[in-house]
């Protein structure tokens, strides 16, 4: 027998289950007065956080939730949203945090597919809510969260959140998982083809790509952490627990307008902040009347397209240094960082925004990341130009689809995560993305990537957000359509941005056609080509 292995089993004293509920107490503990959550003229120490989380915990255990219940909720960035990701696990049970801006239909589906034992809502979801709940068919406890900084809306439980708060224990005695396999999280995919994917989280993840967030943004003790990405997107890309880790302040912010943001800058001294490009948008693009000055410097982590040069400088005049990371929500939100040269930052701020394109390397929690063949899993070569699919390995993976075997097999097949996106590895190992699969426009037998094309259209001056979908064309097969969102103010014919594009890019990857407009996107600020898809095969 190894002597390694013998008497030196586990036991209590040298192991336990790795879970980000760990973080709460000891920050509660360490830093009791500090302020933890902000909501506009409310805050709470982390002595009180701990102590209301408790009693959330507390009170849905009286309601009969325990171990592997699923407990829904409908809310914004508000602190019950924060306080449910840690006292829903606390009881073992799985937080199932619903997107704000989906239909009745799919929100009845998920809180049936899902198996909800209780709902919180916040009134201002009334209207949705009500017709899934009539869909739903069955009776589900509802708890309605009334904030007052929201547009009110009618009750449809029995108990409004803060009282259902007063009941219960705030020493309540939880236990961390006996097993981090144990499932923390349930997070719906957006379902654009067919009904949505329930993506399984387990606390190991969660625990490890909370610590992941840290590291990868060289985060100080103390931040101050303003909420512009939904805590529902990949439970807020495990923000909540990160930022509790390291005793941040959470600043919620209910809606996400340019004013709001301003004044959580100069106001509370944000210092970090996510988000989609749109968000960058709503800060560039802010009225002079809801500027605000503020003295420190702010750090933003962005996902979704690379910014372009002009945004990058744009962005830094504002004080405001960007990091772009990639990541889906089968991998717990980000977990490919583009990880920073100090040399680098020497460079031309073009030539930044060309790195800055680059999706980059692995989190240092992400065992492998690979771009390979999607048949033979053979890795292309570090050249720059092999196009293959981007695959991924380690313990911020999903466990799993849940109750859809068959799609857990295919996302597994091979033993790596199959992501679905097209990407290209450089000669320094840095990985960056081309498309979706289902993104490619083949033209005349020519693969064009949509997001090469988009990355010209979004240097021109007047563009704001732009998205290249494939048109059907009896001659070519597919060619490229832009669908372009002007600046304010801003005009441009649909030449002059084909003549531009025409002058950077090889003549066939150039669109045909381009259609000015508000371009639809979902409630984390991604573009829905979907959508343009359908616009474009009606042209």
């Amino acid at each position: 027998m190894n002597p390694f292995e013998q008497d030196l089993d586990r036991n209590s004293a040298n192991y336990v289950p790795l879970s980000p509920l760990s973080f709460l107490p000891r920050t509660a503990a360490i830093y009791p007065q500090r302020t933890a959550v902000v909501h506009g003229r409310t805050s709470f120490t982390w002595a009180e956080a701990y102590e209301r989380c408790r009693r959330l915990a507390s009170a849905l255990a009286d309601l009969g939730v325990s171990k592997g219940d699923t407990v829904a909720v409908m809310a914004p960035n508000t602190p019950p949203m924060w306080e449910a990701h840690h006292a829903v696990p606390m009881l073992g049970a799985v937080l199932n945090a619903l997107n704000v801006r989906l239909d009745a239909r799919t929100i009845a589906f998920i809180l049936a597919h899902g198996e909800a034992k209780v709902l919180i809502t916040d009134t201002e979801f009334h209207p949705t809510i009500s017709e899934a709940l009539k869909l739903l068919g069955r009776d589900l406890p509802v708890i309605d969260i009334d904030d007052p900084q929201g547009p009110g809306g009618e009750r449809l439980g029995q108990v409004e959140y803060e009282d259902f708060l007063v009941g219960g224990d705030p020493d309540y005695a939880w236990d961390l998982p006996e097993d981090e396999w144990n499932a923390i999280a349930l997070n719906y995919t957006s379902g654009t083809t067919g009904d949505p994917k329930g993506v399984v989280y387990h606390h190991r993840g969660a625990y490890l790509n909370a610590l992941g967030n840290a590291m990868v943004w060289s985060l100080p003790p103390h931040p101050v952490y303003l909420w512009t990405l939904p805590m529902f997107h990949c439970n807020g890309w495990c923000f909540p627990w990160t930022i509790t880790a390291v005793a941040g302040t959470h600043v919620c912010l209910r809606r996400v307008e340019a004013k709001a943001i301003y004044d959580a800058f100069a106001d509370h001294g944000v210092t970090h902040l996510c988000g989609a490009p749109v968000v960058m948008q709503l800060i560039l693009g802010v009225r002079p009347e809801d500027r605000r000055d503020y003295g420190q410097k702010v750090q933003m982590m962005t996902a979704a397209a690379p910014p372009p040069a002009s945004v990058l400088a744009a962005m830094e005049e504002q004080g405001i240094e960007i990091t772009h990371v990639y990541g889906l929500t089968e991998v717990y939100g980000p977990a490919v960082v583009c990880a920073w040269h100090d040399d680098w930052s020497a460079l031309s701020i073009e030539e930044q925004a060309e790195l800055k394109a680059r999706q980059g390397a692995a989190y240092p929690v992400l065992e492998q990341l690979m771009v390979g063949d999607p048949e033979t899993l053979e890795p292309v070569p570090a050249d720059g130009q092999t196009m293959g699919e981007v695959f991924m390995r380690g313990n911020i993976v999903m466990k799993g689809y849940f109750k859809n075997p068959s799609a857990s097999e295919r996302a597994f097949a091979g033993g790596w995560f199959h992501s679905g996106d097209l990407g290209v590895v450089h000669p320094d190992g840095y990985v960056q993305l081309k498309d979706r699969s289902k993104d490619i426009i083949i033209s005349g037998g020519e693969n064009i990537s949509s997001i090469e094309v988009e990355d010209v259209l979004y240097k021109h001056a007047a563009v704001a957000a732009v998205a290249v979908v494939a048109k059907a064309d009896e001659r070519w097969g597919e060619t490229p359509c832009a669908f372009v969102e002007l600046k304010p103010g801003a005009t441009v014919e649909a030449e002059e941005l084909i003549a531009f594009c025409r002058e950077r890019l090889a003549h066939f990857k150039c669109p045909r056609h381009v259609v000015f407009g508000e371009l639809p996107k979902t409630s984390t600020g991604k573009i829905q080509k979907f959508t343009l898809r359908d616009r474009a095969g009606q042209l």
